[in-house]
């Protein structure tokens, strides 16, 4: 049975440690796209030589992109390495042939500027074994030392002798940090870096290949989309490498993101601090509203879809499904179409941009997919409080009970993309082991990221024919701006009470360290205290004694011979 993962707690699996004794028997494609430099090249290569994984089951796949001089293989690769010429431009397309030629149960992407230590493609593959929906990257560390020979490289047992590095992909290793490994996160998937992260090939057969409209930020838009395929992404700290070099964002920061982010923005909704624009739309919602419109009423589903396009959520499309290509205009008699809803439905939302007319559906592109039966319509706010609760929780599935009778039940969905991918996975894949189990999406979907149950009525769901007047698009509008301006004034005001705490401490630290002077003060008074109450008690003894001794003089009889 394929292993469980829940979320991200890809701790649950139990990898071989690195030399032990297990036998591989899957096949890597290391995919380098490379432009250029042959002196690194060749040091790729020479490092990728002398793998601990069996040579025999690593092909390397070298895609030219264009390189004047065209590259060419040196004599110290892989025994499967193969030159392809890619003449398009673009890491994406030199990634993509790569892609399409592969013949592995897992591709390796490489960059040819990346050096592997001798266990790095072992380390990735030890995980590949035991799931086929990983997603593995390496712990870089960047260079710039001088470039030894490719046979030193080859030679070596260890790499820090040659590559003595400067940085390191801090920001990785700072969220693995946060995150217990990217145990506790949902944004596991920003670590897919192109320069060394390796996938299962069947991930990719569901997540689509590279985007050539990416000119930045590629292997984030790849890894979302990933994500949504399933995957469980997996930092392997003794997978090492050395880039060398600098990478583009060490280099211009600045200038990276100014051209990744609008780009990054348009296909990764969860990234909502890129989506500051309350209202405008995106090339990848971060709500998918699915209605059903074979055999219902045009009413009731202009009830449905008018009310989600009315609420403060506006980060969403609609999908409106039915049999679309069976209408045929009736010319002479309208009213007497069979389609005459279907009809209706085409003409009132043909031209509405957020709505699409599908005859069926694909695999979801955003995060989540609400399913609305027609003829219930959600509140202004209900999409927004659905969504918070699903994140919040980091549910798989939201059931949304709306009424109950005899005939049975109605209810919304709303669905996490990649909990669905991933569930239907490990069914597929234990169907083929077991020759077909059945089992049910949503109860692998419970256990590996949980459901909930919730109460229409309480989350703002009436009938379409009892719904209220829509709200206009300037009152969401201004809803939405002032839920923003709420939050960026309790922002300020969390900042300015953090401030005003700190300032407290420090105010308290300073008064703890006078209560300590003042301590020391009163005990070294104290001390002077006792010490000259002491001294007085001494003396006073001693004028005591003079003053008895005196008076005995004084009261002795008086003797002639003593005077």
């Amino acid at each position: 049975m394929t292993p469980r993962i829940p979320g991200n707690d890809y701790t649950v699996l139990n990898p071989p440690a690195l030399g032990s004794s297990w036998t591989p028997r899957l096949r890597v494609s290391v995919v380098v796209p490379a432009y250029g430099n042959q002196a690194k090249l060749d040091l790729t290569l020479a490092g990728l030589a002398v793998q601990t994984y069996p040579d025999d089951l690593i092909e390397v796949i070298v895609v030219d992109n264009g390189s004047e001089p065209p590259l060419r293989l040196p004599d110290i690769r892989p025994g499967k390495t193969r030159l392809l010429l890619c003449p398009t431009p673009g890491r994406a397309a030199a990634r993509n042939m790569g892609l399409a030629t592969a013949t592995g149960d897992v591709i390796h992407w490489m960059d040819s500027d990346v050096v592997p230590e001798r266990e790095e493609v072992e380390a990735h593959m030890r995980w590949h074994h035991l799931a086929p929906y990983l997603s593995v990257t390496s712990y870089l560390r960047f260079t710039t030392a001088p470039l030894p020979d490719p046979r030193e490289v080859a030679e070596a047992e260890d790499l820090a002798k040659f590559f003595e590095p400067t940085e390191s992909h801090a920001w990785i290793e700072s969220l693995v940090e946060r995150t217990d490994g990217l145990t506790r996160t949902r944004r596991a998937f920003s670590i897919h870096i192109g320069g060394a992260t390796s996938v299962g090939a069947r991930l990719f057969e569901r997540a689509g290949p590279m985007d050539p409209d990416m000119i930045l930020g590629q292997d984030t838009e790849m890894g979302y989309r990933l994500a949504q395929a399933g995957a469980v992404f997996i930092p392997d700290p003794e997978a090492r490498a050395y880039h060398l070099g600098p990478s583009m964002r060490m280099r211009d920061a600045e200038s990276i993101s100014r051209v990744s982010h609008p780009l990054v923005a348009d296909r990764v909704p969860v990234y909502q601090w890129l989506r500051k624009h309350p209202t405008r739309q995106w090339k990848v919602p971060l709500l998918e509203v699915v209605v059903d419109a074979a055999g219902a009423s045009s009413d009731d589903v202009r009830a449905t879809v008018d009310a989600v396009l009315a609420g403060t959520l506006t980060d969403l499309s609609v999908l409106v499904t039915g049999p679309w290509d069976e209408i045929t205009p009736e010319l002479r008699a309208p009213l007497t179409d069979p389609h005459l809803d279907l009809a209706l439905l085409r003409a009132h939302y043909g031209h509405e941009g957020r709505v699409r007319l599908v005859s069926g559906l694909s695999d979801a592109v955003a995060p989540f997919r609400l399913r609305l039966p027609p003829g219930w319509a959600p509140g202004e706010d209900t999409l927004a409080r659905i969504l918070t609760l699903a994140r919040e929780r980091d549910l798989g599935l939201v059931s949304v009970l709306l009424s109950e009778s005899a005939e049975g039940i109605a209810a919304a969905r709303l669905e996490r993309t990649e909990a669905f991918a991933r569930a239907a996975l490990l069914v597929s894949g234990d169907e083929e082991k077991a020759g077909g189990t059945g089992e049910d999406l949503d109860a692998v979907v419970d256990e590996i990221f949980g459901t909930f149950w919730a109460d229409g009525e309480t989350y703002g769901f009436t009938r379409g024919s009892e719904a209220g007047p829509l709200p206009s698009v300037r009152a969401a509008y201004r809803a939405r701006v002032e839920a923003q301006a709420e939050v960026e004034r309790l922002t300020k005001e969390v900042e300015r009470v953090r401030g005003q705490v700190a300032k407290w401490r420090e105010e308290a630290r300073r008064w703890r360290r006078t209560a300590v002077d003042y301590r020391r003060e009163m005990g070294s008074l104290r001390r002077q205290i006792a010490a000259l109450r002491r001294t007085q008690r001494r003396r006073g003894l001693r004028s005591l004694r003079r003053i008895k001794v005196l008076a005995r003089g004084l009261t002795r009889p008086f003797n002639p011979k003593n005077s």
